[in-house]
């Protein structure tokens, strides 16, 4: 083969080098580095992401394709890689007072982080079926292992068990669907199916039945990743063993990236034959929130309610597809920006409210008169609850805001009720937390906490951006509008 005729564009694919470099670093120092030295690891990890940010800054606006067009390193993959990055870094934070506590200060802990978030970063930015596939998978392992961390905990293990043989079986499924799709069409490459959808059968031989069949696996594997009914049941069990830390970023940047492979797949090479799958978003959309919301009601752990929220929202972002107007693309751009922040500020108030001996999830027990005596924490878990219930003026409102309304103008007006009754059940178990922490006295003695700077640095970065996008949310949604494939 002549490698000349190849178009290999390593500046495509640079951020994600960078990270792939500090990964194995990070690895490497962990088993040299004396166990007094490990405080530089997750220093190492940040300023990995930061590099990582900087160079995609560069890119932004380039269009810069390479490898044959397998990855691309377009607006829309580079406003996703900033989501990404931008996770990770909070998670990164999160986790610096979180292992010390657990006294599990690892390298490899923040090596899996980047890694996660690499494999995040090629989904976004593949154009090609099986390079989705393998980001994917990269994901998926990272995470598997990051589940299960706390080697001694028994909900930990159990977690990472369940994550992994309910990811295999998805995985099947996914691969499955690829092998049907490369089977009508003879190709993996999305602009090709793009072109060749319309007249499904007519090339490389092969029945309607093997597009379908194949979209049908698709959704299936890619309902697992999304967390969307009825492909849920993992997320509240794995949400509750896992260590926190890693239970706020599962539920932010490999959902993110789930939604990005989605979009590409379904409202770009798909989207000439949008009729034949809208009704099935439709049926998974009204699922997805109405099932999260009602089983959310009986939590009293939080970590179960976040986790059940998160599939609620995974229903709200569902809309979009079934709308499939740029203006419900933003809106995912911009819902997806704004909940990052909205549940990465939650869980770094679990965390704060948490110690060695318990989680800080228990509702009744370890919140009830905490916002009395943690105002710090009080105020600013009420403005993640009231961002997550879509009040505003916060970033919630906006971005649910933006995906309803682009429903009603693409008819869906039945779709978007159904949305609605949705979000006021939800308020129910949202402000419940906020009742229990300003208005229900505690059983006992409720202590002032001490919160880390890491920690108190991301509830605070995270609360002034939640009011920030709620304020002036123009400026993101524009950058969203501009980042549409």
């Amino acid at each position: 083969m002549d490698l000349s005729l190849i178009d290999i564009n390593w500046q495509v694919i640079t951020p994600q080098i960078i990270l792939a470099v500090f990964g194995f670093v990070l690895l490497l120092l962990e088993a040299f580095l004396p166990k007094d030295k490990k405080g530089i690891l997750p220093h190492l990890a940040w300023i990995g992401i930061a590099l990582s940010f900087f160079f995609s800054v560069n890119l932004f606006g380039s269009g810069f394709s390479g490898f044959n067009g397998m990855a691309l390193a377009d607006n829309f993959a580079l406003f996703f890689s900033f989501i990404f990055l931008i996770s990770s870094f909070l998670v990164v934070l999160l986790s610096i007072s979180f292992l010390k506590r657990e006294e599990q200060v690892r390298g490899d802990y923040y090596a899996l982080l980047l890694f996660a978030t690499l494999g995040m970063m090629l989904m976004a930015s593949s154009f090609d079926l099986i390079v989705i596939f393998l980001g994917l998978e990269i994901v998926s392992v990272s995470l598997y292992i990051l589940s299960g961390f706390r080697k001694k905990d028994p909900k930990s293990n159990e977690a990472s068990m369940k994550f992994f043989l309910m990811g295999s079986f998805a995985t099947s499924f996914l691969i499955f669907g690829i092998a049907l799709i490369y089977g009508n069409f003879g190709t993996t490459n999305l602009e090709k199916i793009l072109f060749l959808a319309p007249f499904s059968g007519v090339f490389a031989g092969a029945s309607e039945f093997l597009l379908y069949a194949g979209i049908g696996f698709l959704i299936v594997g890619f309902g697992f990743k999304i967390a969307s009914v009825p492909f849920h049941m993992w997320m509240p069990d794995v949400f509750e063993g896992a260590p926190t830390p890693i239970a706020g970023f599962i539920s932010a940047g490999p959902k993110a990236a789930g939604f990005a492979a989605l979009l590409r797949i379904f409202l770009l090479a798909f989207s000439s034959i949008k009729p034949d799958w809208t009704l099935i978003f439709w049926i998974l959309a009204v699922l997805s929130m109405t099932t999260g919301n009602l089983l959310a009601l009986w939590q009293t752990n939080l970590k179960r309610l976040l986790a059940y929220s998160s599939i609620a929202h995974g229903g709200y972002i569902l809309i979009a597809f079934v709308s499939g107007s740029n203006s419900a693309i933003s809106g995912v751009l911009f819902y997806l920006s704004a909940y990052i922040l909205m549940n990465l500020g939650a869980f770094a108030v679990i965390i704060s409210m948490g110690s060695k001996e318990k989680e800080g999830t228990d509702l009744y027990k370890e919140y009830a008169g905490a916002g009395l005596k943690n105002p710090f924490l009080g105020v600013f878990m009420a403005i993640f609850m009231l961002s997550l219930a879509g009040f505003p003026p916060t970033a919630g409102f906006f971005a649910k805001f933006y995906i309803f309304s682009s429903a009603i103008k693409s008819g869906y007006l039945g779709l978007v009720i159904i949305a609605v009754i949705n979000s006021l059940i939800s308020v129910y178990y949202y402000l419940r937390v906020i009742v229990y922490m300003f208005m229900r006295p505690s059983a006992e003695e409720v202590k002032p906490v001490s919160i880390p700077f890491s920690l108190g640095l991301v509830i605070l970065l995270t609360g002034i951006g939640i009011l920030a996008l709620g304020i002036l949310p123009q400026e993101l949604l524009n950058l969203a509008y501009n980042s549409i494939f």
